[in-house]
């Protein structure tokens, strides 16, 4: 198997076991844990991967993969993935202009969606500049992580948050132009992967720490049960 194709199957994998992750049955097998399997696993694995694949070797995977793109896609160039990045955000408040009630009122869920995007802005831009990696393209040494799929994944987060329940394919569509995201990065020779996988961890991370330590206190609208 190409190994662009192996890292899109990687990317599609992680973000469906995320969007699918539920309590168990009645036989309370794994009921406690959804918080735990769906805030600290998945990212964890996200972020332990990137940093796992982030060796600055010549014969390095993430070095490889760099590798594989230049040769088969040498002279790709989009700048949808500038755009696609926020608009798992865009449909999430379209859904709700149509009339489609979400989990949240609008502003708990603005402030919940602010503090989400500046944990994740703040977590992107430091690493950034502590890490300083050079780009596969050579164009910045603000590499790693990849900003625009921690985006992504945060606003992706934020659009699956608030209609999972109410639309069950919900999580698959958001969490999948996530995946594209950071797949059109790689293909853009703007990241490597290792900066594309932390990148998506960090910015599930920072939008599900939103949810949990929100306090409701600007409507006397919350959630019946949590979203988790």
């Amino acid at each position: 198997m190409p190994k662009p194709i192996f890292i899109a199957c990687i990317l599609w994998v992680v973000s469906s076991q995320f969007s699918a992750a539920q309590p168990l049955d009645s036989t309370g097998i794994g009921r406690a844990h959804p918080l735990t399997r769906q805030f600290i696993y998945v990212p964890s694995i996200l972020i332990m991967s990137g940093i796992g694949t982030n060796a600055n070797a010549e014969e390095g995977f993430k070095k490889e993969i760099a590798e594989e793109r230049n040769e088969y896609l040498s002279k790709f160039s989009t700048h949808v993935d500038n755009y696609l990045q926020f608009s798992p955000i865009a449909i999430a408040y379209g859904l709700d202009a149509m009339g489609y009630r979400s989990e949240t009122d609008i502003w708990n869920r603005t402030v919940i969606l602010l503090k989400g995007e500046l944990l994740m802005t703040g977590a992107v831009f430091g690493l950034k500049k502590i890490t300083h990696q050079l780009r596969p393209d050579h164009s910045a040494y603000n590499s790693f992580p990849s900003g625009h799929t921690a985006q992504a994944f945060a606003a992706a987060t934020f659009l699956s948050q608030e209609y999972k329940r109410r639309f069950k394919w919900i999580p698959y569509v958001s969490y999948g132009i996530a995946s594209s995201v950071g797949l059109l990065r790689m293909a853009n020779n703007k990241h490597y992967i290792s900066d594309v996988l932390v990148g998506a961890g960090m910015g599930i991370l920072s939008m599900k720490a939103a949810y949990l330590t929100h306090r409701y206190k600007w409507s006397r609208t919350r959630p019946i049960t949590p979203v988790f």
